[in-house]
């Protein structure tokens, strides 16, 4: 047997580019893979952490705790998690427990690597540069989780600058999985180096918590929120790419105090195509793409359009692939991508009151520039900057141009100060006057508004003072706000109550606690086209609640406001 010497203080994964060879397999660092001579073997990244670990301690029995503080370093983790590595290791290597020729078990104490093991620092036939993270001073922070409603997040920290930058990947992702291709740790790194850079896995992706139901962007709003109170930012610029745009759109709408700045990277409005955004796939492409995803999961897909400067490169197509895996199932890869086809951000933009940049490539073969530059034309004051190149991964062709914009923007968006104008969801129910005859009507309203004063808190809402003749209630998201409606409607209904009720998102100044501005008078006007018992919401809200599962019913356009003729509205089915 052969015993590996490292230098005091590195085991293997700090070696350069090591590879670890033991019978016919060999762990190549670099790469993260587990490789025999017919190629890669699934590993989840733990499990060839786990492997790596103690491949490079052969003969040596290394004990549960080192190896969970080793592999799950600052997060609590009981033993059982060890023991699913294992099996899973033994599996990818065809070893036997209970005649081990790989790894033997010291029952209750731990595990020993008993294989003959030789350390090389690379192959020669295809290297790969060691991740920038660990040559520019940047070192990935431990995973940890953050609590947001029932659902664990986990996140990630690193770098120390002025300013708190939150990350939000497009489609899916995975925290660990990031480091592993060189060129997007080489990106990350240099937003640490001016941010403290705070990274999440979104709900049902990576390392979070998978979910049975589509999560909405309120929801991931919320994911965001919770992350930032787990690392203590009250303020931080919010960076979304594709995808991730929309969401931190919303967020930076609803919490301009908790928002900085906003900056979004190769974004779109919407993801269907309309008579007035020509630029979206038609949802005859999109079940196509729904199609592929269903048979080619596993693969690179997409690659040629989201990364054609290297869809030929062998080593990313294999990293692209693992990552897509990694990051979600083929059920959750579709279940998310439904969602983002029903997003439409469209009369959010324009509400957004904090300093902005859109950044996108002319050539982007995923999202077109046309998109990004109608982006930026619905948000106040925004700056859109256009960058040669057909890569839609920012951290793929020219990294540099674009982190270069972000730093000359964050030095300047600092200086700027926020409006107090926010996004809000407002509630607002009337009695039905033909349903109280011979009931005093200021009895039924107090009834109503009492209900919506108790009910209000319980979906993440507050109630507001009542005018004469109507109730309020204001949300930061509008699933919650129809979920409440829904309670009241109900309560007030078994009481012998019959309310009208409307919901409208709009830009709204909060005064003593009491929204002032249009999306009052919207929502007073769209709760008076209610039938009793109906509660009625505008187009706003219905593109907002994508993944809800709330469906709704056509109601027709309606004159609601001066500043827009029609209004679409829809029934709460």
């Amino acid at each position: 047997m052969t015993l590996l010497t490292l230098p005091v203080g590195m085991d293997s994964t700090m070696a350069s580019d090591p590879v670890l060879s033991f019978d016919r397999f060999r762990i190549d660092s670099a790469r993260g893979h587990l490789y025999d001579a017919s190629g890669p073997i699934p590993l989840t990244p733990k499990a060839l952490s786990l492997l790596e670990y103690l491949a490079a301690r052969p003969g040596r029995l290394v004990k549960k705790a080192e190896l969970l503080e080793a592999i799950w370093p600052g997060v609590f983790v009981a033993d059982g998690a060890l023991k699913v590595c294992i099996r899973e290791i033994r599996r990818a290597l065809g070893d036997d427990a209970h005649a081990p020729r790989y790894i033997e078990t010291a029952h209750r104490r731990g595990y020993r690597f008993v294989a003959d093991v030789s350390l090389s620092t690379g192959d020669t036939d295809s290297p790969r540069p060691a991740p920038v993270a660990e040559t520019a001073g940047v070192t990935p922070g431990p995973v940890q989780y953050a609590r947001s409603g029932d659902v664990n997040i986990a996140y990630q920290v690193c770098g120390n600058g002025p300013v708190d930058l939150v990350f939000v990947m497009g489609w899916v992702s995975h925290l660990e999985y990031f480091w592993k291709e060189p060129s997007f740790a080489r990106f990350l790194s240099r937003l640490a180096s001016f941010s403290r850079l705070i990274l999440f896995d979104k709900r049902g992706t990576g390392l979070s918590d998978p979910v049975s139901d589509l999560p909405t962007l309120e929801q991931r709003m919320d994911d965001v929120r919770a992350v930032l109170d787990a690392v203590g930012s009250r303020r931080a610029v919010l960076l979304g790419v594709s995808e991730g745009g929309p969401m931190c759109s919303l967020f930076a709408a609803t919490h301009p105090a908790q928002t900085e700045a906003l900056i979004m990277i190769g974004t779109y409005a919407r993801r269907l195509r309309a008579a007035d955004y020509p630029w979206a796939p038609t949802r005859e492409q999109r079940e196509e793409f729904f199609r592929d995803i269903v048979e080619q999961w596993g693969g690179p897909v997409g690659i040629g359009d989201r990364a054609p400067s290297v869809a030929d490169d062998p080593a990313f197509r294999e990293w692209w692939a693992s990552f897509l895996r990694m990051g979600a199932s083929p059920a959750a890869a579709i279940a998310l991508t439904r969602m983002n086809a029903d997003i439409d951000v469209t009369k959010i933009l324009p509400t957004i009151g904090v300093p902005t940049l859109v950044l996108h490539r002319t050539g982007d073969r995923t999202l077109l520039v046309d998109e990004g530059r109608y982006v930026a034309s619905l948000i106040p004051d925004a700056e859109f900057v256009e960058l040669p190149g057909d890569d839609h991964l920012p951290f793929v062709g020219d990294q540099d141009a674009l982190l270069d914009e972000i730093d000359r923007f964050l030095s300047n968006a600092r200086t700027r100060t926020h409006g107090d104008r926010v996004l809000k969801t407002l509630l607002c129910a009337e009695i039905d006057e033909a349903g109280a005859i011979g009931r005093p009507q200021g009895l039924l309203l107090e009834r109503l508004r009492m209900l919506a004063s108790e009910q209000a808190p319980r979906f993440g809402g507050t109630d507001v003072p009542a005018s004469e003749d109507h109730v309020f209630a204001m949300f930061d998201g509008p699933a919650r706000a129809i979920r409440c409606a829904c309670a009241i409607r109900d309560l007030a209904g078994a009481c012998g109550v019959k309310a009208r009720l409307g919901l409208h998102t709009g830009e709204c100044e909060v005064v003593a606690g009491a929204p002032h501005g249009v999306v009052v008078t919207v929502g007073s006007r769209v709760a008076a086209l209610a039938k009793p018992s109906e509660i009625l919401v505008t187009r706003t809200v219905v593109d907002l609640v994508a993944g809800s599962g709330l469906q709704f019913v056509d109601r027709g356009s309606h004159a609601l406001a001066t500043d827009v003729e029609d209004w679409h509205v829809f029934a709460v089915r």
